[in-house]
């Protein structure tokens, strides 16, 4: 299952004074997370471990690593069995309906039009870790579904 594309971003309705790689920026944080926070799947962490290893010393970013080592996409073949379970219904939802991207637009991108502006920074990281981590834990409270109204649950908006 492809969760995502960089090509779908910077192929469509897209800045035209922004680089390709502006349409991955989204990608890339939600990436560096899950790899940071042990989601990896074994076949990625034996084919990229030197560069997961500059991933978790902060030389390399997710969106630089979704680019080098994963063809601008994000895949199931990315991520380990828990990994896979929390972006289906984190970062793809049922109808394509997950709350990730309104967690990054909401902390990242609140201003109209915005979302591709959003800077590729380990600050930037930082800011949305936090909420990732929130949602984590909360997916996790609920037992793991496999999808998940995110607007029924107490608190949604941060």
């Amino acid at each position: 299952m492809k969760y995502d594309d960089a090509s779908w971003h910077y192929g469509g309705d897209f800045p035209s004074d922004l680089p390709p790689s502006a349409g991955a920026t989204h990608i890339g944080l939600f990436l560096a997370w899950m790899l940071l926070n042990g989601f990896a799947s074994e076949e990625l962490e034996e084919d990229a471990a030197a560069e997961l290893a500059q991933l978790r010393s902060r030389n390399l970013d997710g969106r630089e690593f979704l680019f080098k080592m994963l063809d601008e996409k994000l895949y199931d073949e990315d991520f380990n069995a828990e990994g896979n379970a929390f972006a289906v219904a984190y970062y793809a939802g049922k109808n394509h309906d997950g709350r990730y991207s309104e967690d990054y637009e909401q902390l990242l991108a609140p201003a109209p039009d915005t979302i591709y502006r959003v800077e590729n920074s380990w600050s930037n990281y930082d800011l949305l870790a936090p909420r990732l981590e929130k949602r984590l834990a909360q997916w996790r409270a609920m037992g793991r579904p496999q999808y998940i109204d995110w607007a029924s649950l107490p608190g949604n908006c941060g």
